[in-house]
């Protein structure tokens, strides 16, 4: 067990909208992910989405009882996403988040618009 540099971990992969398990903590990845225009329309069933920006800005439109809303989160910025609220991330420029969520949770969810290519539907990736 050794500390883990944030900064060392983003500069070792390019891949946008594709996570990075740094460490784990009970069940649960902390994983990190440089992200940059949209995500897609998703939604966890079975557990909330945390999300801490760690540079640039994330916009985080939420479909809640029928309404649509965004939050923006600047840098240094928290945010949960509740469970099963259909959520879509966009960055409207490159940034670093960090997120927290159970250990072999899809990026895209349980329920999702059609996955475009630049989206790796994935449960987290091993720093390399």
């Amino acid at each position: 067990m050794e500390p883990i540099s944030l900064d060392a971990a983003l500069a070792s992969f390019t891949e946008t909208w594709s996570p990075r398990i740094v460490t784990a903590v009970n069940d649960y990845d902390v994983r990190v992910a440089k992200v940059d225009g949209e995500h897609l329309w998703h939604a966890h069933d079975h557990t909330d989405e945390f999300f801490l920006v760690l540079d640039g800005e994330l916009h985080i439109s939420l479909r809640e009882n029928g309404t649509e809303r965004t939050v923006v989160l600047p840098k240094g910025s928290v945010f949960t996403v509740p469970r099963g609220i259909e959520h879509k991330p966009y960055a409207p420029a490159p940034t670093s988040i960090l997120l927290l969520e159970p250990t072999g949770t899809l990026t895209v969810g349980d329920r999702h618009d059609e996955v475009p290519a630049h989206v790796d539907a994935t449960t987290g990736h091993a720093l390399g």
